[in-house]
C-alpha cells in the first residue's frame, strides 16, 4: 500500500496555501490561483520556479525563499494536521490487516518528520521523501523506490493520490491507482479509480482494484 501525504492523508495543502500566500506578499506580490494550482504535488524547486514566474521576479534568491517557506510550513505543521475524510480509518484498517505500507511524498524529510507526529511513524514501513530521490514525482522513481524498499512488486501495490503529478508518477511506476482529488479536478484516466474521498474504502476494496487489473 502506497500513500501520498499532502492532500491525500492530511489536509496540508491548505497549510501550504497559507505559507505560499504569505511568501508572495512578503515579496510584494500576490500569488495567482493558477500558479498555486500548478504547484500542487510538485517539488520545491518547481514550486519556487512557478512563484518567481508568477511574481515576475526571475532573480529572487531561491535558497532564501526555500528556507523561509520551509520554516513557516514547519511552524504550521507543528500545530497539527487535519486528516482527510476516511484517511485515518483506512490507514488503521490497512495496518490491522498487516499490509506493507509506505508513505510516498514530494515533501522534504524535515517537514515529513513533523507531519509524522500526526500520521504516526509506526503506520509506515517505509517513508520516501521528495528530497531523497533523484527524480521526484511525476517521475515513477518515488513509487518504484517505495515498492522496492517494501519488497513488494509494484504491480501488487495500490497507490493513493490526489494530484496530477502524483497520479502520473504512480501510473508510470506500474501501481494500481486510487485518486481522491481535492485541490484540482482530475479527468477520467485509464487505470485510475476516482473517488470523492476515502470514506468507505477498506482493504477489501483495495484488493478488488488489484483483481480488476488481471
Amino acid at each position: 500500500m502506497l500513500f501520498d501525504m499532502d492532500g491525500t492523508l492530511v489536509d496540508s495543502e491548505k497549510v501550504w496555501d497559507v505559507a505560499l500566500i504569505e511568501l508572495a506578499r512578503l515579496a510584494g506580490g500576490e500569488l495567482s490561483r493558477s500558479a498555486r494550482h500548478a504547484m500542487v504535488g510538485t517539488t520545491m524547486t518547481r514550486t519556487m520556479q512557478l512563484l518567481r514566474d508568477d511574481l515576475g521576479q526571475p532573480d529572487r534568491d531561491e535558497a532564501a525563499d526555500v528556507a523561509w517557506l520551509t520554516g513557516r510550513v514547519f511552524e504550521l505543521f507543528t500545530d497539527g494536521l487535519v486528516w482527510r475524510p476516511g484517511a485515518w480509518e483506512l490507514l488503521c484498517a490497512v495496518r490491522a490487516a498487516g499490509v506493507p505500507t509506505a508513505l510516498v511524498t514530494s515533501t522534504g524529510r524535515k517537514l515529513v518528520e513533523v507531519a509524522l507526529d500526526t500520521l504516526g511513524r509506526a503506520n509506515f514501513d517505509v517513508v520516501v521523501c521528495g528530497d531523497e530521490v533523484e527524480r521526484p514525482k511525476p517521475d515513477p522513481e518515488p513509487y518504484r523506490t517505495a515498492a522496492r524498499l517494501l519488497g513488494v512488486p509494484i504491480a501488487a501495490c495500490v497507490a493513493v493520490e490526489d494530484s496530477p503529478a502524483g497520479v502520473s508518477s504512480a501510473l508510470a511506476a506500474g501501481a494500481a491507482v486510487l485518486a481522491v482529488p481535492v485541490e484540482l479536478e482530475l479527468p477520467p484516466i485509464d487505470g485510475v479509480h476516482l473517488r470523492e474521498s476515502l470514506e468507505g474504502v477498506d482493504p477489501a476494496y483495495l484488493a478488488a482494484l488489484l483483481r480488476d487489473r488481471c
